[in-house]
């Protein structure tokens, strides 16, 4: 089970990631561009993935850890219960997010292509 400081500890060891509200909870940012946020119940994420097949995807192979509200159909955005992913996990899903939402300049930094 992971925790709220590891979301923070992991989101803003990503490059060029701040941390600041949104809807009046912590967001994390590369950028100008949010890649996950905490919602309102303080043990879910939210995170944008790379489609709705994909989301879908999730939900349907483990739907104790991802899930969707109606307020995301027809968005690329997945729901993640805290107590259901190890840090590992979320690491992951945290940097995928990030990269989907990581300008190209600083994409290309963080893979060592380039500053």
């Amino acid at each position: 089970m992971v925790t709220e400081d590891d979301v923070r500890r992991i989101a803003l060891g990503l490059p060029e990631t701040t941390e600041r509200l949104m809807y009046g909870t912590p967001a994390f940012y590369v950028k100008a561009r949010w890649f996950a946020r905490i919602r309102e119940e303080g043990d879910v994420l939210a995170l944008p993935v790379a489609s709705e097949e994909h989301k879908r995807e999730l939900v349907a192979a483990d739907p104790d850890a991802f899930f969707t509200l109606p307020h995301y159909d027809g968005h690329a955005v997945v729901l993640v219960r805290f107590a259901a992913v190890e840090a590992a996990e979320l690491a992951e899903l945290l940097a995928d997010a990030w990269r989907l939402r990581a300008p190209r300049r600083v994409l290309a930094a963080f893979d060592g292509r380039g500053a």
